[in-house]
């Protein structure tokens, strides 16, 4: 489409819907009334730094998408939003600024045009990029959430402050990844997208445009399905090399990938309930746009310069021009346009059906290539374990022989050993009687001591006995007399006086 044809629907896009981005404060908890584009309303936790500002993109007096802005990078760290209903057609390329960013007394609230902004704003680009940072350089703005994804409301998308610098060729492998991921992998595996939170983002490099806007190392993508019970996460990376494809990755990778390792999702977007059955579902899909991307890269080194410009022409709209046209040259653009429109939708069509027939061919290629490929796996892997049981019986064949000998061997000693135990019995019986008999003298001899002894101190007590019964008998009988006398005395006595 010409320039004055896409200033033409620019300006009817303009009529019907502005973008008004919101600073939201420091005060302000998350990001206010667009926290709603987060899984359980929580951004991510880990990115914010003092540089950047939190910005809830509206229009039409409704939010629309979140975005968390580097003033220090002057590209977004990351764009939040929901997914919705891709929107038929193109929109045009209005680029807006946001005015509070670089002047936070502003009046303005909601993004105008960098021309219109010159004369209100103070310090316009100190801390944001501008249209004039990317004039006459080998980078276009390239939006993190993608006008194709944005429903009826594309105008909001066409926001600096949602651009970074991309090459056109990656810029348009971008959207065409960010088109076919939604389409065949996230949305029809998490009911349609009713509860599809999206976050979009990049890594800055070292490389700067003008010396103003970091150029990203890598951009990525972190899904989250909040579906009760079969919900997942998946997350996904593109670098900036012509030659990669976009990676698939788990969420908690990517954080590790990410400055400060952050975490995106909350509790890790119900980790513990994650459906794994979608999520190879997803891997699945994922394959086949891996395989489109690398089909379309094959298919741009061997198509001319000419046709490639022509195709980046449909993929993408043509840069507006800053410059005010005529009104003559609107209205002529106007009139051509559902012209332009029919010649695109031919040229869609017949690329379309060319596109279909090359992927079927490379489908039936890989799939006859992959039954090949699997035939001779199993082959291969029969093989080598026919041989490898073979190799194990000839490799134990020794051992077992080790162990019956061992066996053997164990057996006959334990045979000897019975023997010995019995030859052992049968001599133990003369052996005790003759140590017995041997040692009967000497236990003999041994008594005779003892005998001897008993036998003195038997003799000692019958002399004992006889002196004691000697000198009991002598002294009883000396008693005796003594008594007698004393008796005798007594009555001599008694009779003398008696006699007086």
């Amino acid at each position: 489409m010409g320039t004055a044809g896409w200033l033409a629907l620019g300006g009817l896009l303009a009529l019907a819907g502005r973008l008004e981005g919101r600073l939201v404060g420091e005060g302000e908890a998350a990001f206010g009334e667009c926290d709603k584009f987060f899984y359980a309303e929580t951004p991510p936790a880990g990115l914010m730094a003092d540089s950047h500002v939190k910005i809830c993109q509206r229009s039409e007096g409704a939010e629309r998408f979140a975005t968390l802005y580097s003033t220090r990078d002057r590209i977004p760290v990351y764009s939040a939003f929901r997914a919705a209903p891709p929107a038929p057609g193109a929109a045009e390329q209005r680029w807006l600024v946001e005015p509070q960013i670089d002047d936070p007394k502003s009046t303005l609230e909601e993004g105008v045009n960098e021309a219109e902004a010159i004369t209100s704003v103070n310090n316009l680009g100190s801390k944001q990029a501008l249209n004039t940072d990317y004039l006459d350089s080998d980078y276009q703005r390239g939006q993190l959430y993608p006008f194709p994804l944005s429903g009826d409301f594309q105008m909001t998308t066409f926001a600096l402050t949602n651009s970074a610098p991309m090459t056109q060729s990656f810029q348009e492998r971008w959207y065409m990844n960010l088109n076919s991921l939604m389409d065949q992998a996230l949305t029809p595996q998490c009911g349609n997208g009713e509860d599809l939170y999206i976050i979009t983002g990049t890594v800055p490099s070292d490389h700067r445009v003008k010396d103003r806007v970091t150029v990203p190392k890598f951009v990525w993508l972190a899904a989250c399905c909040a579906v009760p019970g079969g919900g997942w996460a998946m997350g996904f990376i593109k670098h900036t090399r012509d030659s990669d494809v976009i990676e698939d990755v788990m969420v908690k990778d990517l954080e590790k990938l990410l400055p400060f390792n952050p975490q995106l999702f909350y509790n890790n977007c119900g980790e513990t309930e994650q459906d794994t059955e979608k999520m190879k579902k997803i891997l699945e899909m994922v394959n086949k746009v891996q395989d489109e991307e690398r089909a379309v890269q094959s298919q741009e080194r061997s198509t001319p310069l000419s046709s490639t410009r022509s195709k980046r022409s449909v993929l993408l709209p043509p840069e507006a021009s800053e410059r005010s046209s005529s009104f003559l040259g609107s209205l002529m653009g106007f009139i051509a346009t559902p012209f332009i429109k029919i010649f695109q939708l031919i040229y869609c069509l017949v690329v379309a059906i060319l596109k279909s027939i090359v992927y079927f061919l490379w489908f039936v290629t890989k799939q006859v290539i992959n039954g090949i490929e699997s035939c001779l796996y199993h082959l291969g892997s029969a093989t080598i374990s026919y041989f490898g049981a073979i190799g194990e019986e000839l490799v134990s064949i020794p051992w077992k022989v080790l162990k019956v000998m061992a066996k053997v061997i164990r057996a006959v000693l334990r045979i000897l050993c019975c023997l010995l135990k019995a030859v052992c019995h049968v001599l133990s019986i003369p052996v005790q009687v003759l140590v017995e008999v041997a040692t009967f003298p000497v236990y003999t001899m041994g008594a005779i001591p003892i005998v001897c002894k008993d036998i003195a101190m038997g003799l000692g007590g019958i002399v004992s006995l006889l002196v004691d019964t000697t000198f009991g008998t002598m002294g009883g009988l000396l008693q005796f007399v003594f008594s007698a006398c004393k008796r005798f005395g007594s009555k001599v006595t008694f009779d003398n006086s008696g006699e007086l």
